[in-house]
């Protein structure tokens, strides 16, 4: 049975609680995981990151080229919505002919002839598009990570601990693991659960390693029918758990995500635990998730090791935050 690891004494890897690891249907003893970072730590695994850290993987970059990992926001993009969330919405507040007619800014006909002037709103769920989970996302027991209760620290106005405002700018190695092209398919069938033996054949083939500090990116091929919001969103393919704890224990992970909808696939593996791996990485781990990030480009120019530079909207109190991410190869 496999430890909970909980990053004593600044090693990311050393253990402090014993949690049982499930066999499918199976319970998992669980409870959120206590900072090696001290008691009042909110970023987790992002510690890992340093001056020297940051400025040993930007001395790297080759400068040739920057890949955009992030998706679009549009109406009827994929989003979540089975829990009652919204969809993403963008209206317009202004548009120029609009303008003559209302002439809101009551500046004249001719004003509003001469300065064309347009604007717009958005409403949306704080976990769509690319974007990242902080620690308050998802807890054990009225708890979050670190032991921080949501009876003494969630108000009506979100979190007064680690809120997405927290989140540092993330400046790290990255590393793809195309676990679909490692297998031989341009995407992994519906409800596919990758196993950490895929994780370890995936960088096998790749030639790849993973080091602690390392944000780590899961291709799935999912991406290629986001414009298809149904059938991006139906049965989609993510990881295990025990995939995840290799990702975090045995390959000293900072960040995870992937291009999929919710990182994990469903239904749980955990008879008690309808999200187990949200619970794991964030409550227990201190590990953010980065979801539905673009790795196509990276694929198809097997791009596996670069710098990862990314920084979420500073939303105080959220649980989630759109980011946009950039990979710098590296030399």
């Amino acid at each position: 049975m496999p430890l909970l690891l909980a990053l004593l004494g600044g090693n990311a890897n050393a253990a402090n609680a014993a949690n049982a690891a499930p066999e499918n249907g199976g319970k998992l003893a669980q409870k959120v995981g206590a900072s090696p970072w001290g008691p009042k730590d909110e970023i987790g695994r992002l510690n890992l990151m340093t001056p020297a850290s940051r400025a040993a993987i930007m001395a790297r970059v080759s400068g040739a080229k920057a890949y955009d990992l992030a998706v679009e926001y549009f109406i009827g993009m994929p989003s979540w919505q089975a829990a009652g969330d919204p969809p993403y919405q963008m209206w317009m507040t202004h548009t120029p002919h609009g303008n003559l007619v209302a002439d809101s800014m009551q500046v004249g006909e001719a004003m509003n002839r001469h300065v064309s002037y347009t604007g717009s709103a958005i409403s949306m769920y704080a976990h769509m598009g690319t974007h990242i989970d902080a620690l308050n996302h998802f807890g054990l027991d009225d708890k979050i990570w670190n032991g921080f209760s949501a009876a003494e620290h969630l108000g009506d106005r979100g979190w007064n601990v680690t809120g997405a405002e927290k989140l540092p700018p993330i400046i790290a190695r990255g590393v793809l693991l195309d676990v679909a092209t490692a297998k031989g398919v341009d995407m992994l069938p519906d409800s596919y659960r990758v196993t950490r033996k895929d994780l370890r054949e995936t960088l096998d083939k790749q030639g790849t390693r993973l080091e602690q500090g390392d944000v780590v990116l899961i291709r799935t091929g999912r991406m290629r029918n986001y414009e298809k919001a149904q059938a991006y969103m139906a049965n989609p393919p993510g990881m295990s758990l025990d995939a995840a704890k290799f990702l975090i224990e045995d390959g000293g992970a900072m960040v995870v995500g992937a291009d999929n909808l919710s990182f994990e696939t469903f239904p749980s593996e955990v008879a008690d635990n309808y999200l187990p791996l949200h619970t794991y990485l964030l409550a227990q781990q201190g590990a953010p998730i980065i979801e539905l990030v673009n790795l196509e480009a990276l694929s198809r120019d097997r791009v596996y090791q670069f710098a990862f530079v990314g920084a979420s909207l500073k939303l105080r109190g959220a649980d989630a935050a759109p980011i946009r991410p950039v990979a710098l190869p590296i030399k």
